[in-house]
């Protein structure tokens, strides 16, 4: 680029600052004000005459010092091609003054970098709003966590205190089976039959419930996890547990996400053996894991060819002891998609489901693909 054009294009950024209400500035590469427009003394309380000179840093809010000289380094030797980001700067009164920044690089013919040209949009009354709604949403979830909380300890209590007399249930039953066998009629046997399936259910409602509460009160050790490896871990426990059954289970290489992985276990274990439960009557049974990352966001879908349900009633889908099936057709005790739910949630992510009667059904989570501070 020639002389005359650098010329022209600063000349161009000059009149645009001038008449714009926006912030706007020229910073060397050393990263001090060169100029200043109108906008930005209104913006800061500062003059032109008494910014001009001295290092951007010195307007900037001290908590951010760091990450802006990181932002120079990367405009200047251009691994960060344009920067838009928000950071935060110092009034002169004091106050703190959140902007929206967008820094592009004026470079020579030969590519090499000569200033920075730097827009400024003052977003502190946009920041506030946000900030207090979060602290809304903060007090909600602080009720809904004591609320949680309460249910917690109420499961564990009833899960303590009905585990004695299921194993009384369960160790009698059985030993009735075993020797009176031979005195027992059909009917007697059915009899027994349904006490030992009532009292197998109870124990997997207990165990349910138990789940349900780990998962809600258990510290997350967050780590990136291998979602692929965990499917794949799940698909061929389902294979061993009924080896008789012909399935087709594919998962996409390669899923990654940010979260607890005995807990994204769990999740996967509670989603794939629910589609396995209702594509018992489809051979062979067919589940499919796929999946896309999506900015820091990685969506995961998993899908089976099994007996589906009416989306009439999807809201009952996550509730705890809500069922869509019967036993007959593989129902459970209801709380499988309510743990998987609260992972979800626990994972700062969430579950939707999609499906019609006999055309399978499709789960889709979206979990976080970078740690916390990576995606800040």
């Amino acid at each position: 680029m020639s002389d005359h054009h650098q010329d022209t294009g600063i000349d161009r950024f000059r009149l645009a600052m001038d008449a714009s209400g926006v912030g706007m500035a020229i910073v060397d590469l050393q990263g001090r004000w060169l100029e200043v427009n109108p906008a930005f003394e209104r913006m800061f309380g500062y003059s032109s005459k008494e910014v001009v000179g001295t290092p951007a840093a010195s307007l900037t809010h001290p908590d951010d010092i760091a990450m802006s000289l990181s932002y120079l380094r990367g405009l200047v030797d251009g691994s960060i091609p344009v920067l838009d980001a928000q950071k935060r700067y110092m009034h002169r009164n004091g106050d703190t003054v959140w902007a929206h920044v967008n820094v592009s690089v004026m470079r020579d013919e030969g590519a090499r970098p000569l200033f920075l040209l730097v827009q400024l949009r003052d977003i502190s009354e946009q920041h506030a709003a946000e900030r207090a709604l979060q602290s809304r949403a903060d007090a909600e979830y602080a009720g809904r966590y004591a609320a949680n909380h309460q249910l917690q300890l109420f499961a564990d209590a009833v899960a303590h205190d009905l585990r004695a007399p299921l194993r009384s249930i369960e160790s009698f039953s059985a030993l009735l089976a075993d020797r009176a066998a031979d005195r027992l009629d059909d009917t007697d046997r059915d009899y027994l039959s349904r006490i030992r399936a009532a009292a197998s259910r109870m124990s997997g409602l207990l165990s349910a419930l138990n789940e349900l509460s780990y998962v809600t009160r258990t510290d997350l050790k967050a780590a990136d996890v291998d979602l692929s490896l965990l499917a794949d871990w799940v698909g061929a426990e389902l294979r061993d547990a009924e080896p008789q059954r012909r399935a087709e289970i594919d998962v996409q290489p390669s899923l990654h996400a940010w979260g607890d992985e005995r807990l994204l276990k769990l999740l996967l274990t509670q989603l794939m053996g629910n589609a396995w439960k209702f594509s018992r009557e489809r051979e062979p049974i067919r589940i499919h894991v796929t999946g896309r990352s999506e900015g820091d966001t990685v969506r995961v879908e998993i899908r089976d060819e099994g007996i589906g349900f009416d989306m009439r009633y999807a809201h009952k889908l996550f509730e705890p002891f809500q069922r869509l099936h019967g036993p007959d057709q593989g129902g459970g005790h209801g709380l499988g998609l309510a743990i998987v739910r609260r992972i979800a949630e626990r994972h700062h992510g969430r579950v939707r489901a999609d499906s019609a009667p006999e055309s399978g059904a499709t789960f889709t989570l979206e979990l976080p693909a970078l740690a916390a501070e990576e995606r800040a």
